[in-house]
């Protein structure tokens, strides 16, 4: 058995798998080491089964670090053009479904077969049931790791282990306790991309209208994404919500527009022209879901015929439906989060390769490092980019 490598990699997620196959088709001898049963469990569930793989708008400005330029370089080396390619060279169908999202037409199998098959090209060893029980750099420059399987050694580590999001996909924080082993910071992790959770009189108004979906702008922070926003029995999910999360922290104001892209005010004193007669909830209903609409005029506004409001009334109802507050009190956590925020410092690491600036030969990628995307296909590309930069400078 060999057990003498150029480089091994821990973590056979996207960007694990990524480094493997660039570094092997530059001619290393690649292992790649995953304490799972199978190899991108994270590639296989995402995107409902279609893996959304990529976005086609990705910019620097999509991505959360503590410093933002970071992912300048690796990004711009490695772009969304760069993986359409190899999925289209492997066959793979796809389409664009909002937004610049790439999904595959068929099934996120196809990515991971894709990724498999580029690594065995490439000769990469792949060892899933292998957990590591200590990893350790020696005098001679060997990181030398002895795992379930027996004990390893290259002069190159790349740590690909991933977050804390979706535990129950075998995820662990055992990337940033190596980082911290070798002397790197790790800033604070939470849950990103995750839903939220209401408490308390918010939580009693809604948690019956769960399944409930409408459009709207979330806001927080200065921050505003638009899009679907979903009622659930803990509280509220959905993209727009989902996008503000990473913005928001308990206490933070939220926001919700109700009707993004229309003017309340207009279209209020239009009602009150024409449609005199009508009940509020009874007109709100055609713009927003009859249930919730009946929701807001039961506890935020009050209903009545159009043309008893005053001047002021409608001025205020406007402003509740552009600017609605919504208390949540905290988010799901990691057990349904779609990425951790935080992780290894950058402030340690090179932009240009990943590469520790303190242990030459140590990498981090992919979502273990304080890099986190929006939600659509933006952390794949993360991924992809950064386990291509460090595969191209393990063999440089």
């Amino acid at each position: 058995m060999n057990t003498s490598f150029d480089a091994i990699i821990i973590g056979a997620g996207a960007a694990g798998l990524m480094c493997a196959q660039t570094a092997g088709a530059r001619g290393l001898r690649v292992l790649v080491l995953d304490h799972a049963n199978k190899v991108g469990k994270k590639i296989l569930m995402s995107g409902g089964g279609r893996c959304n793989f990529t976005n086609t708008g990705t910019t620097p400005a999509n991505y959360l670090s503590a410093n933002p330029h970071f992912c300048k370089s690796a990004l711009a080396r490695y772009t969304p053009w760069h993986f359409i390619e190899l999925v289209e060279r492997h066959g793979i169908a796809y389409h664009e479904k909002e937004l610049g999202q790439l999904f595959c037409d068929d099934s996120s199998k196809q990515i991971v077969a894709m990724l498999l098959a580029e690594c065995a090209a490439a000769g990469v060893e792949i060892r899933t049931h292998c957990s590591i029980e200590q990893v350790e750099h020696t005098d001679a420059g060997q990181f030398r790791l002895r795992t379930v399987q027996g004990t390893f050694s290259a002069p190159a580590l790349v740590v690909a282990s991933g977050g804390l999001s979706i535990p129950s996909m075998g995820a662990s924080g055992f990337g940033y306790q190596l980082a911290q082993q070798f002397g790197h910071a790790v800033l604070p992790t939470r849950a990103g991309l995750v839903p939220l959770t209401l408490t308390g009189k918010h939580a009693e108004r809604l948690h019956d209208l769960a399944g409930v979906a409408l459009p709207v702008e979330a806001r927080c922070n200065e921050m505003a994404f638009r899009n679907f926003l979903l009622v659930t029995h803990r509280g509220i999910s959905g993209p727009a919500i989902l996008q503000i999360s990473n913005y928001w922290q308990p206490g933070d104001d939220l926001r919700l527009d109700l009707l993004p892209g229309q003017d309340a005010g207009a279209l209020l004193r239009d009602w009150q022209h024409s449609r005199r007669d009508a009940e509020l909830k009874t007109l709100l209903a055609e713009v927003l879901p009859k249930r919730f609409a009946q929701r807001l005029c039961e506890h935020w506004l009050t209903s009545k015929p159009l043309r008893q409001y005053t001047t002021p009334e409608l001025q205020a109802i406007a402003a509740l439906l552009r600017d609605w507050p919504l208390v949540a009190s905290g988010t799901e956590g990691y057990r349904t989060a779609e990425v951790t925020l935080g992780g290894v410092d950058t402030d340690g690491l090179s932009s240009t390769t990943m590469m520790s600036k303190t242990l030459p030969g140590l990498y981090f990628v992919g979502e273990v490092v304080d890099v986190s995307g929006w939600l659509g296909g933006y952390n794949f590309q993360w991924a992809w980019a950064s386990g291509h930069a460090a595969g191209a400078a393990l063999a440089a």
